[in-house]
Order: structure tokens, then C-alpha cells, then sequence
């Protein structure tokens, strides 16, 4: 200030990077598309002692589940487990100083200044223990791969012999309005499975984490029936509650039989039947709105779905 003291104020701290679990978000899908986040720059100090503003905070919006790595050590920093939790995952810098603040009652016209700080930067990974929305249910070669293969970008092994998913795939099912949701591909069951014949407990460890199961039946089966009937009384013997959880039946292969062809067989409380065939492309529609309207369903009576602000 001339002919006075000084009147430099100190300059604005810079935007922090915050991690937030939305349970709305099922994947790290957003992510593909967007792989740098930068909080706002602090604005430089002002004469008449005028601090500088802060800098916009950027917040991050991640599903729940999610597990923050450091990609240069592999450190686990954090993991996200509930809806609206906030992280500061990197801090913004701390804004430099005026002159103001060096005044001291011997030193009362300073021309120091310091400056500001640079802030946190982080290469991270991000990891997400999906918990699918829907587990595929059925015998060798029941048409699981295929079915995952056209619905989503996945792309498991598929081959005309028993046995062919060795270990569970994880497909994101892509619908219009961004709505997503996740299926897994398990390996096939057999009767026994529940003692752990062929790759029953792999099979039945991870249907675990499941919250529909859809059983899948091929239309050239023998006896349908007795294939359904088969399917559950493995998942029952193996837990009751997994066998308590909404299920669905899905025809396959309905291209060896016509279109809209759909089997009649008594169920346990299938909340619906569908025909598709994979290969063709039939009947898919009809089966992820199904899906998709269960799972909504389901959300939100465990009130995992919350409307947004």
C-alpha cells in the first residue's frame, strides 16, 4: 500500500479430488471415457488484504464396493462400502501467503511473500468386487457363454463340449437411458453338485453373490421338467436362502423350435419364463426388460436405490 503498510492478502487453497459411493452406479464403466480429474486452481491473493477464493473440489462418483489402489505400489487405500461416503483420495495444494501475513511488530513493511503449493497428484486404480445382478443357472452346455456373449461385451470361451466355463465371467449388459446391469456366467452344474462334484462348489460359491438367479434350460432337453426341477433341488441342498432368491426361467435355443414357443412346466415360484435363442437373436429383449424391471424392483425394496438430489 503506498506510503503505508502491507496489504497483500494470501492466495486460495486448490480444489481437493473427492472419491463418493452412489449406490445408483452398478460398473466403473464412466470411467473408460474420462481418466483424469483435476481439482480447481486457487485464485492468486488481492491488495486490501483480500484472500484469494479456493478452488473447486471435483468429486468422483464410484459404485459401491469399489477398492482404491496406488497403481505404482499397489497399496490398498481405501474401499468404498456406503452410499454418500466422501473420501479425499489427493488434497489440493495450500495457497501461497501475502505479504499481510509476515508482519510482525519490528518488521511492519515486509516484502516477503511464499509461495503457494502444488497439489496432490495420484495414479490410481480402481477396482470393483462386482456383485452381479444376475447368475446364470444351468447344465453343461445349457447356452450360458452364448447368452452372455451377445448380451454383453463379454466374451467367454464357447465350444460344443461339457465344461466349457472353467471359471465364473462377468458380463456388463448395456440397455438405452444408461441403465446397466451385471451377469455372471458360472460354470456349469451337475447333480451332486452341492457335494462338489464336477465344479459344483465353484459354481455354487459365487451364485452366492447373486441376487436373481435365472435357470437356464435348452429347448432339446428331454425332459424339462425334470432339468428344472434338477437345478433347484442342487442350489436348495446347498443353502435354503440361496434357494429362497427371485428366479427366473429362460428357454434356450428357441431357434430349433420357432418363435415364440415357451414350454410348459411347473415352477417354484418363478417370478417369469422366457424363450430366447441366443444364436438368432430372439427373444432377448423381452428378457433383459424382464430382468431389468426385477432388479429395479429388488433395489428398491432393500432401499439400495436412492433417488438423487
Amino acid at each position: 500500500m503506498p506510503m503505508g503498510g502491507p496489504d497483500g492478502g494470501d492466495g486460495g487453497r486448490g480444489g481437493d479430488i473427492i472419491i463418493k459411493g452412489d449406490s445408483n452406479l452398478a460398473t466403473l464403466l464412466d470411467f473408460t471415457y474420462r481418466d483424469k480429474w483435476t481439482g480447481g486452481r486457487g485464485e492468486h491473493g488481492m491488495g486490501n488484504d483480500k484472500t484469494g477464493r479456493s478452488g473447486d473440489s471435483i468429486t468422483m462418483p464410484v459404485p459401491l464396493g469399489t477398492i482404491i489402489k496406488d497403481f505404482n505400489t499397489g497399496e490398498v487405500i481405501c474401499e468404498v462400502i456406503e452410499h454418500g461416503e466422501e473420501i479425499v483420495i489427493a488434497k489440493g495444494g495450500r495457497g501461497g501467503k501475502g505479504n499481510a501475513f509476515f508482519v510482525t511488530a519490528t518488521h511492519q513493511a515486509p516484502r516477503e511473500w511464499q509461495p503457494g503449493e502444488e497439489g496432490q497428484e495420484r495414479h490410481l486404480e480402481l477396482e470393483l468386487k462386482l456383485i452381479a445382478d444376475i447368475g446364470l443357472v444351468g447344465q453343461p452346455n445349457a447356452g450360458k457363454s452364448t447368452l452372455l456373449s451377445v448380451v454383453s461385451a463379454a466374451r467367454p470361451k464357447i465350444a460344443d463340449y461339457p465344461f466349457t466355463t472353467l471359471s465364473p465371467n462377468l458380463g456388463v449388459v448395456q440397455m438405452s437411458g444408461s441403465r446397466t446391469f451385471v451377469i455372471a456366467d458360472i460354470p456349469g452344474i451337475i447333480e451332486g453338485a452341492h457335494e462338489g462334484k464336477g465344479l459344483g462348489l465353484t459354481f455354487l460359491r459365487h451364485i452366492e453373490r447373486t441376487r436373481i438367479l435365472a435357470f437356464l434350460i435348452p429347448i432339446d432337453a428331454m425332459d424339462w421338467q425334470e432339468e428344472y426341477d434338477k437345478l433347484r433341488a442342487e442350489v436348495g441342498l446347498y443353502s435354503a436362502e440361496l434357494a429362497a432368491r427371485p428366479h427366473c426361467v429362460v428357454f434356450t435355443k428357441l431357434d430349433l423350435m420357432g418363435e415364440d414357443y415357451t414350454p410348459e412346466i411347473t415352477t417354484q415360484g418363478a417370478f417369469a419364463m422366457f424363450s430366447i435363442s441366443a444364436a438368432g437373436r430372439l427373444g432377448l429383449d423381452k428378457l433383459k426388460d424382464g430382468l431389468w424391471t426385477k432388479i429395479l424392483e429388488i433395489k428398491k425394496a432393500s432401499g439400495a436405490i436412492v433417488s438423487r438430489a
